[in-house]
């Protein structure tokens, strides 16, 4: 049997679940069986990673770009289908808003037998401009109708779509956003030594947060969030993981209430394991989501978890049972259940205990990559 040649497309490969598990995926599909190809836009921090794993068969469209730019759109839209043409792809999988849409219909023109577009999360959402919302819904509306497959990270995500009128249920797949256990099981670091790498004392509790600073994680929530609880709990500690857009309104804010000395930004970090290891408490205030990978990690990590109700969150995070939710924008409530995560230790024992029962199984990353390629194995077969 010949090899499936496959293209995966991508908006940018910045740092955060999406492009990492693309870039999993297309580096861990039997090369006996599948011929990967990665095109995406440039000047993503997983450029250099995407380049030593695929060497010519990454491919760059400088004209990819996040934001909306109606003649670099265009452009973008051209090269696409200029390369799916040349490279005869049998089957293009797209990811993530921009080069879901573009990347299937370059597909689609330059006739590409099997389409698959998988929603890390939706280009639309509730806090969005009701006119805005409608076009973004719209568009993935007429562009369903050329795709053969929709992945979905959580069923969460498939009610949602459903409900916006967006495919039809036959085409849609749950295939969750899967994580490298291993890397977080029984990772054992010295405590009181990374605190100090970080300027932390050694006895203080901290709560982090793991997140592009940009509007869809809310990230001045988070530290409107840290002035509550350091009123009552003056010795608690907050770290910010990541970085974004909003870094410098971050840093004003901070300095506006006066919370320089118990709120640090860490920028990105290749040693997550280690920074979930000593949090006490792991935050999560994004206003929509497909599955964020930091949760399953703290999962794995046995760090109790605080989040909004967003999407996916709520299929794994059970208020209560498998940790805590709190309203969007809620900031009294995700104080009290940090504070309620800092105060009883029997319950985090609890919430612990059955948070790691639900990673088990399919939120494997070895698992979903076995997924995904059952699903061009069916494609292959239905053609």
């Amino acid at each position: 049997m010949p090899k499936l040649k496959i293209a995966h497309i991508i908006t940018q490969l910045e740092l955060g679940g999406a492009q990492e598990n693309t870039l999993y995926t297309v580096t861990h599909l039997d090369i006996r069986a599948y011929d990967c190809y990665l095109l995406t836009g440039k000047n993503g921090q997983l450029d250099n990673v995407a380049v030593n794993a695929l060497g010519a068969k990454a491919i760059f469209i400088p004209s990819l770009v996040r934001s909306i730019r109606p003649w670099k759109d265009l452009l973008a839209l051209i090269a696409l289908c200029r390369v799916c043409r040349q490279e005869k792809f049998d089957l293009v999988h797209t990811h993530s808003s921009k080069a879901g849409i573009l990347g299937r219909w370059a597909a689609k023109i330059a006739g590409v037998k099997k389409i698959i577009h998988t929603y890390h999360g939706f280009g639309f959402n509730e806090f969005q401009k009701p006119w805005t919302r409608f076009v973004f819904t719209w568009i993935e509306r007429l562009t369903a109708y050329i795709t053969d497959t929709l992945i979905v990270v959580s069923a969460e995500n498939t009610k949602k779509a459903l409900a916006a009128k967006i495919g039809k249920p036959g085409q849609y797949v749950v295939i969750h956003s899967g994580i490298k256990v291993k890397e977080y099981e029984n990772v054992s670091i010295d405590k009181a030594m990374e605190k100090k790498k970080i300027g932390l004392p050694p006895g203080a509790p901290v709560i982090g947060m793991i997140a592009c600073f940009k509007p869809q994680k809310a990230p001045l929530d988070f530290v409107r969030i840290a002035q509550l609880v350091i009123a009552k709990m003056p010795r608690a500690e907050f770290i910010m993981i990541g970085d974004g857009e909003l870094r410098p309104e971050i840093e004003g804010l901070i300095r506006k209430l006066s919370l320089s000395d118990n709120v640090k930004l860490l920028g990105w970090r290749s040693d997550i394991p280690a920074m979930l290891k000593i949090m006490d408490v792991c935050v999560l205030t994004s206003l929509w989501e497909g599955l964020p990978r930091v949760i399953l990690e703290a999962f794995v990590s046995r760090v109790p978890v605080v989040a909004t109700p967003a999407d996916g969150i709520k299929e794994v995070v059970e208020d209560g049972v498998t940790g805590f939710l709190a309203g969007f924008h809620n900031l009294p409530e995700f104080a009290a259940k940090i504070i309620t995560c800092l105060e009883d230790p029997e319950k985090n024992r609890t919430i612990i205990e059955n948070a790691g029962k639900k990673v088990s199984g399919s939120f494997n990353i070895d698992i979903m990559v076995q997924d995904i390629a059952q699903l061009y194995d069916q494609a292959r077969g239905n053609e």
